[in-house]
């Protein structure tokens, strides 16, 4: 038994005519009376009652008729999946994400973008650091995500270059520090810091102190801890200033103050990173819209 005799009994029972039914599918009589004689013969039971008005199912045809509905709808439902599927339009696309990335920019825009191209595509965002992140696209736990490269990826992982983040001072607002200071890095030289422990983001961390000693700063680090929303949780307790992304401007603590540096530039390289052998087409039309959505936006 093959589909096309389950399409002719179907076209046959609902016409009542095997002359009306070889006419709408294009076939000639004789063909469709032989495909369904081979269907009956297979399956071992009459379908049809013929008169000379026509044909009209057995109990066993109005049976078969249900089924074979049901398979060829079935049928057209998996061929519609895949090629959703095929065009990145279904399925399951896995990103990860620094937290902080999520607030402004390109991020935000690319993920509510592309859940509107492709509503029934499983968006599956997983928060992490950028290294945990790296670790995952090779070990294909992800497909891609969003991260600050400082240092080069590992090999067999590429890097789509996004926008430049740059780098804040955060101090309690309990120092009393009005906004609109620009602050010089040698002034903070009596200040307490709280920063990230170094194996979180060893290349992240090296330029960071990197950069504060260029600018006569050499940070006096009171505590560490693992993640930037802890850092600022410190920063509001009053425990010391912390030097931080400037997107944490987009969701501010209360007990925090941003200001920006009159000497101390920390440039932060956002990208999207993936493996080139992932052929997931999701991924693929992830990418498509990201350097769609990168020419648009500026780059800091």
């Amino acid at each position: 038994m093959e589909l096309r005799h389950l399409r002719y009994f179907i076209a046959v029972a609902e016409a009542g005519s095997f002359r009306v039914a070889a006419e709408r599918i294009h076939i000639t009589q004789p063909a469709i009376t032989r495909q369904i004689h081979d269907l009956e013969a297979e399956v071992g039971v009459a379908l049809f009652e013929r008169s000379s008005t026509g044909v009209a199912l057995t109990p066993a045809g109005e049976h078969m008729l249900k089924d074979a509905r049901a398979v060829l709808g079935k049928l057209e439902d998996s061929i519609r999946a895949a090629r959703h599927i095929g065009a990145g339009l279904a399925g399951s696309l896995r990103v990860g994400f620094v937290e902080n990335v999520s607030w402004d920019g390109v991020v935000p825009t690319a993920f509510a973008r592309f859940q509107a191209q492709a509503p029934d595509l499983q968006l599956q965002l997983v928060p992490a650091n950028s290294p945990e992140q790296l670790r995952q696209i090779e070990a294909d736990t992800l497909d891609g995500g969003f991260v600050y490269a400082f240092d080069a990826l590992p090999a067999g992982l590429r890097l789509l270059p996004l926008q430049h983040r740059h780098a804040v001072l955060a101090v309690p607002k309990q120092w009393g520090w009005p906004e609109d200071r620009r602050v010089a890095a040698r002034s903070l030289r009596e200040k307490r810091f709280v920063l990230f422990p170094r194996q979180t983001y060893p290349a992240y961390y090296d330029y960071l102190i990197r950069c504060c000693h260029r600018a006569g700063l050499t940070l006096d680090i009171v505590q560490e801890v693992t993640t930037e929303a802890a850092i600022l949780s410190l920063v509001s307790a009053g425990i010391g200033a912390a030097i931080v992304n400037a997107s944490n401007r987009s969701r501010p603590p209360d007990r925090v103050t941003f200001l920006d540096f009159a000497d101390l530039k920390v440039k932060i390289p956002l990208g999207f990173a993936y493996a080139p052998k992932n052929r997931n087409p999701a991924l693929l039309r992830f990418l498509e819209l990201l350097e769609a959505l990168s020419a648009e936006m500026p780059k800091s």
